[in-house]
């Protein structure tokens, strides 16, 4: 199942059938929303299914640093989801990346510090490794769909990721610059770290509103400015995911074992993706709360069970 978090604008995916909204379950308290299930045909009398959730919560009600990330991504795992790709609306931090191109990030830099950040804690601890934070395979995909609807897009960058809610001042925004970062946003962590933990394939589409405020030639950054880039964006974003799904649908394809492999060996140099837990959970099991098993069931299960 592909699973798309993003604005409300992007969940009108042209096609779209057999749709209904799904009360989400999670462990980790309540979700942003409830998640838009629906299937995309996609030729050959085949369908994609897609589970849409709006990060912020229909009608955007949820300011950044509010987001349950957590309880997002466990609800995501628990209804089947194996691929999510997030769609997010940034700033440009590069001359070149103008306001309406996209960009598929392949680095982030988290500056947060007022979010849950793991799924893991006292009684049962896990280290997973973020070298190569996205799935190349589907930032792959979604570089493809991209140039086949005609989008702007550059291929890989770094993401900042920011507190919020605040745009940034002169000083920060420059700073940012200084260390190459190419875009910045404020929702991207902790959730690429949390779908890593739950061995769901991760990818970024940022789509660039804005020049941030460092750019001399244009005004401070307001948010008429970004709204109005955002509607223009969100068309694109929907015929990105419609162009998209049949490269996931095919990667699913074949035997089982290749079902639940992800095959991207950037990600974790000798696993792919959804196997990101599998040397990553040090607590012995003699030594694991039960309460955290549980908890972690959908999250870890496949490995707490053993």
């Amino acid at each position: 199942m592909l699973g798309i978090i993003g604005g409300s604008g992007v969940y009108n995916i042209e096609g779209l059938e057999n749709t209904r909204w799904v009360k989400a379950e999670s462990s980790f308290g309540e979700p942003s929303d409830e998640i838009l299930v629906g299937e995309l045909p996609i030729g050959n009398s085949e369908r994609q299914s897609i589970a849409f959730l709006p990060r912020h919560g229909r009608g955007h009600r949820i300011p950044p640093s509010a987001i349950n990330f957590r309880a997002n991504i466990d609800a995501l795992k628990r209804l089947g989801v194996t691929d999510i790709i997030s769609v997010s609306a940034v700033g440009s931090l590069r001359e070149h990346l103008m306001p309406g191109m996209f960009v598929i990030v392949d680095q982030f830099i988290d500056r947060t510090f007022a979010r849950e950040k793991s799924f893991f804690g006292n009684g049962l601890v896990a280290h997973v490794s973020m070298a190569h934070p996205v799935c190349q395979r589907l930032g792959d995909h979604l570089y493809a769909a991209a140039l086949q609807a005609g989008i702007p897009v550059s291929r890989g960058g770094t993401y900042l990721v920011m507190e919020g809610p605040q745009f940034s001042s002169l000083a920060e925004s420059e700073l940012y610059r200084s260390w190459n970062c190419d875009v910045i946003g404020m929702t991207n962590m902790p959730e690429a770290k949390l779908a890593r933990e739950a061995e769901i394939c991760y990818a970024t589409v940022a789509m660039v509103t804005d020049y941030d405020c460092w750019h001399p030639n244009h005004d401070d950054v307001t948010v008429d400015a970004i709204v109005k880039v955002l509607l223009e964006n969100a068309d694109k974003a929907r015929a990105l995911v419609k162009n998209v799904a049949p490269h996931v649908h095919e990667d699913s394809r074949g035997t089982a074992r290749r079902a639940q492999t992800c095959g991207c060996r950037s990600a974790l140099q000798h696993a792919g993706c959804r196997s990101a837990l599998q040397h990553a959970i040090l607590t012995a099991p003699e030594a694991r709360d039960p309460d955290m098993v549980e908890k972690l069931s959908a999250v870890a299960g496949r490995l707490l069970k053993m």
